[in-house]
Formats: C-alpha cells, sequence, structure tokens
C-alpha cells in the first residue's frame, strides 16, 4: 500500500470489540490501574452508581490502535495518535470501531477513528497520524 493508492474518504475495515471480565482484570492488572470499576461489580454499582462494569478508557484508545496497525501492515508506521472518551462504555457493550483517511500529505495520512456503542453514540473519538515506508 502507498499513499498513491490511499484517498480522502477511504474507509478502513471496521470492526466490533467486546470486553470480558477476564481481559478487564488482565487489562488493568498489566496498567497497574487498581480501581475496582472495571472488576468489583457490587462496589461499581453500590458505590460508583454505574450499572455495569466499565471498560477502561485506555483499553479503547488500544483497540483503536490496532485498526490502524492491523491497516497498515508492514507498509508503514503510525507516528502520532490522540484519543478522547465521550461516554462510558460497561461491560456487555458491543462496540464498533469505525475509522476513515481524512487526509493525505505526500507519505503521511491522517486518520479519523470512531468507537460507538449499538445506539450508535460514540464512547471514544479519536486521529492518528500514519507515515507509509517508500
Amino acid at each position: 500500500m502507498t499513499t498513491r493508492s490511499i484517498t480522502v474518504g477511504d474507509a478502513l475495515p471496521s470492526r466490533e470489540f467486546r470486553a470480558d471480565t477476564v481481559q478487564l482484570f488482565l487489562y488493568n492488572a498489566a496498567i497497574w490501574n487498581p480501581h475496582r470499576i472495571h472488576y468489583d461489580l457490587p462496589y461499581t454499582q453500590a458505590e460508583e452508581g454505574h450499572p455495569q462494569l466499565l471498560i477502561d478508557g485506555p483499553l479503547q484508545g488500544d483497540w483503536l490502535t490496532q485498526i490502524v496497525c492491523d491497516w497498515l501492515g508492514d507498509d508503514g508506521d503510525m507516528t502520532g495518535f490522540r484519543y478522547s472518551n465521550r461516554r462510558a462504555a460497561y461491560l456487555g457493550d458491543a462496540l464498533v470501531a469505525q475509522a476513515q483517511v481524512t487526509a493525505v500529505d505526500g507519505m503521511t495520512a491522517t486518520v479519523t477513528l470512531t468507537l460507538s456503542n449499538t445506539q450508535g453514540e460514540v464512547a471514544t473519538e479519536a486521529t492518528a497520524t500514519v507515515r507509509f515506508r517508500s
């Protein structure tokens, strides 16, 4: 793949993500996050007022980087990534990642991404910058 074959408006393959309790536990252990809202349902409901365990914001950002890296393969590198969580996402939610090329400049492209729930509400927005190898 080269930037010659990439145009503004091109869509990257979408992907559905679903976290389970094991993934939430292991992810939070890996990032040293002890917050109970990711593994203790009674606490999450009684003390924090959430209906279900929360999916980490950083995990959602990591899922979006996977979309870009899978699309790039060995043809380039992600040189920048910014994400912003917009709403809570809960265990059991099916979250769909969608991405689109929004700019191309030489060997560099910008990709805009969203992670949305089944109601179409955006949980996370992101922008990635990629550089293609010549």
